[in-house]
């Protein structure tokens, strides 16, 4: 059976469906990058409170940037923006079918449909999901860019914004000339106070185009940062296949992930905002202490498994937390490098917060690839694991475990594993990466002057002389052994 709105009275018993009534939502939300996470999190969240009732509101209007996404649209359209979740852990599958989207607005290279809806009063909120590496982030400076070619192309052509942060300016500035309250900006990506790396992007296009509508976007129009959480894998053809068999559901964009979520959002919204606390969004005056744990313990925690588990020649999170050694290194580097840096969270055991990673990486339903934790450690890396070293070196404590969490990532882009197996390309700088990495066989250093990633942990002679004899251990014994002295250590 083919989802649609037509055929959600004959869903699977096992799969539930949405418990309003769709006619009467309307676009509150435009939201840019339709990925897995956004459709497993957030749409969660707001699929949640439309059932609750009175919230009609707070809709989704779909959009995406990227040439792929015509292909998503194509996609949701076909089923009327309706697509399924499926939770999975070792207890089971949870199905439902999310129906918070209520449209797709048309995807073209300079934004028109995004910029029409931004046009409209009803869109009170824009939000994003664009990765962490499209925010434009120097990693030397550790702030925006200006100076990349693609913004300056934007502060050069107002009227054909070729970045969503062009077209926010764009529709911002349609806003102010029609004398029309301003939508919120809301940041949904895993990036480190992600509400501020977006002001700073708009601010930076807008201020480069008009100083007054910079000015005026800077005092009226709110950035709140936020912390977003849920465990999404790729969608893989045995994934469609499992929902088509066990489910009898033909569904051109599931998604599948595990059952934990968690949002902690700052209250800071321009125009109104949906009553998102009445389904466990976490409203908090300050989201740094959050963010913090999450990318510390759990995107550091991921590069941990990530790299060594590849090297191993294993698949997924759930092998390499089932490999003693790489279990090992993740526990020991959290509990004596990471965790006691990471400041205080409300509420919270950092020590039991961590033991929940460890479980929902052990979670063998999501099949997590490494793969997929190993892509982009060229932006991950200086996001999730240098801010950790940077923090230990201050401090005066032991960076070995984190050193040779870096060394891994190095001997991983050398591209061939150690029965001279390839590793694909798993990174936009890829070349730059494995080009690096072949230097650094010999002189490890090179890879730490990479200084846009490494910054000043890569001139600090403590983390120099761990990570050399880590990446000089990792090609004279190997991972394994390398590991095993580590722990032994």
């Amino acid at each position: 059976m083919k989802l649609s709105e037509e055929t959600l009275d004959d869903l699977h018993p096992e799969i539930s469906r949405p418990a309003y009534d769709r006619s009467k939502v309307t676009p509150g939300i435009l939201h840019v990058g339709l990925g897995n996470f956004h459709r497993a999190h957030q749409a969660v969240y707001i699929d949640d409170l439309l059932a609750k009732g009175g919230a009609d509101e707070w809709g989704i209007l779909g959009a995406g940037v990227m040439p792929a996404d015509a292909q998503m649209r194509d996609g949701l359209k076909a089923q009327d923006c309706l697509y399924t979740v499926l939770e999975q852990d070792a207890s089971g599958d949870k199905g439902r079918v999310i129906g918070a989207m209520t449209d797709f607005a048309p995807v073209d290279a300079n934004h028109a449909g995004i910029l029409q809806a931004m046009a409209s009063p009803s869109i009170r909120i824009v939000s994003l999901t664009v990765t962490e590496g499209g925010y434009f982030v120097s990693a030397e400076t550790g702030g925006f860019n200006p100076d990349h070619p693609t913004i300056q192309a934007d502060i050069a052509n107002p009227g054909k914004p070729g970045t969503i942060f062009g077209a926010i300016v764009g529709g911002l500035r349609a806003r102010r000339e029609a004398g029309m309250v301003p939508f919120t900006v809301m940041s949904c990506d895993n990036v480190p106070h992600n509400g501020e790396v977006t002001r700073a992007a708009v601010l930076g296009i807008a201020r480069g185009q008009d100083a007054a509508l910079a000015d005026w976007i800077d005092q009226n129009v709110a950035f709140p940062n936020g912390m977003v959480d849920r465990i999404t894998p790729a969608t893989t053809e045995a994934r469609v296949n499992h929902l088509r068999e066990a489910f009898g559901l033909e569904d051109a964009r599931p998604v599948f992930c595990e059952p934990f979520r968690q949002w902690v959002l700052e209250d800071k919204f321009t125009d109104g905002r949906p009553a998102l606390e009445e389904v466990g969004v976490q409203f908090v005056p300050d989201v740094t202490p959050y963010e913090h744990m999450k990318i510390r313990i759990l995107n550091g925690g991921h590069a941990m498994i990530a790299y060594p588990g590849a090297l191993l020649g294993l698949t997924y999170a759930h092998d390499a937390m089932a490999h003693p050694l790489v279990r090992g290194f993740l526990e020991k580097v959290e509990t004596t490098e990471v965790i006691p840096i990471v400041p205080p969270v409300p509420d919270t055991s950092l020590t039991a917060y961590f033991k929940l990673i460890e479980e929902r990486f052990a979670n063998p339903r999501v099949e997590d690839t490494l793969s997929r934790l190993c892509l982009d450690g060229s932006n991950r890396q200086p996001k999730f694991i240098v801010p950790s070293a940077a923090d230990c070196l201050k401090a005066g404590r032991s960076v070995d475990g984190l050193a040779l969490a870096s060394a891994l990532w190095c001997r991983y882009c050398f591209g061939e594993g150690e029965h001279h197996e390839e590793i694909p390309p798993n990174d936009p700088s890829w070349d730059r990466l494995r080009d690096t990495s072949r230097v650094a066989r010999d002189n490890p250093i090179a890879w730490l002057q990479m200084s846009d990633i490494y910054g000043d942990v890569g001139q600090s002679p403590i983390f120099q002389e761990a990570f050399a004899k880590a990446l000089r251990a990792l090609w004279d014994n190997g991972t394994e052994a390398t590991l095993q002295a580590y722990l032994n250590d």
